[in-house]
């Protein structure tokens, strides 16, 4: 009798494992400021935490001829010490190890490039926790939520729903875990499920739009939520 794959669970990263607004926020109001542009407000600010960089500058107010140099000024700051501005929210670890205690595989999966998802991984204790860390590449425009998510389904052995013939193999549940829209478009793309959690960056009603799945408002309830989603 073959065995049935565990659990997969996929999860964003800022807004959903992490607070990173703090680091992510100053590095774009720098950006902002290299380039003589006027600073946008605070809610605006915020909702630069998630999406990729490349795709939240042109969407509020940087030219395009503006904006390769805004990504290298939000880098320089970035890297600098704006990546490890961040924290790792409440009761998360404590949830990711009863859902791994549960079977469950786990994934991160962001739209922040790998060569810094990583890191911040290793600095705040998330990696042994996790079974991969997936993120963008360096070069974000060239990169969805949906193309992060076809890595880490691939490199785990797993295959997106929608390509699965009727008589194929069984594969095993999958479930995304975000707080941004993109993370629900980028699961749907994969016919898989994303739960919202509200703790994160999303607009109000931005989850819910979006095709969310259910949403979880507490960390505390986060372990409860997905097992629900992924065991029978």
């Amino acid at each position: 009798m073959t065995r049935s794959p565990a659990p997969l669970v996929l999860l964003d990263l800022d807004g959903t494992l992490m607070d990173s607004a703090p680091g992510i926020v100053a590095s774009v109001e720098h950006a902002y400021r290299a380039l003589g542009l006027t600073v946008p407000d605070a809610a605006t600010l915020r909702s630069f935490v998630g999406p990729p960089i490349t795709d939240s500058f042109p969407r509020h107010g940087v030219p395009p001829e503006l904006l390769s140099e805004a990504v290298r000024q939000y880098r320089a700051a970035f890297t600098t010490g704006g990546m490890y501005d961040n924290a790792v929210f409440d009761r998360i670890p404590a949830a990711l190890r009863a859902l791994r205690a549960a079977g469950c595989t786990l994934a991160v999966a962001t739209s922040k490039p790998e060569i810094y998802a990583e890191p911040i991984c290793d600095r705040f204790g998330l990696t042994p926790l996790v079974d991969g860390v997936f993120g963008a590449p360096i070069d974000e425009a060239t990169s969805t939520k949906a193309d992060v998510i076809a890595k880490a389904l691939a490199t785990l052995g797993r295959v997106s729903p929608v390509d699965v013939a009727a008589d194929g193999p069984v594969l095993g549940p999958v479930l995304m875990v975000g707080d941004r829209e993109h993370d629900v478009h980028g699961a749907a793309a994969h016919g898989i499920d994303c739960l919202g959690v509200t703790w994160g960056y999303a607009a109000p009603g931005e989850l819910e739009a979006a095709g969310a799945v259910a949403l979880v408002a507490d960390v505390a309830d986060l372990t409860d939520a997905v097992l629900a989603r992924v065991t029978p």
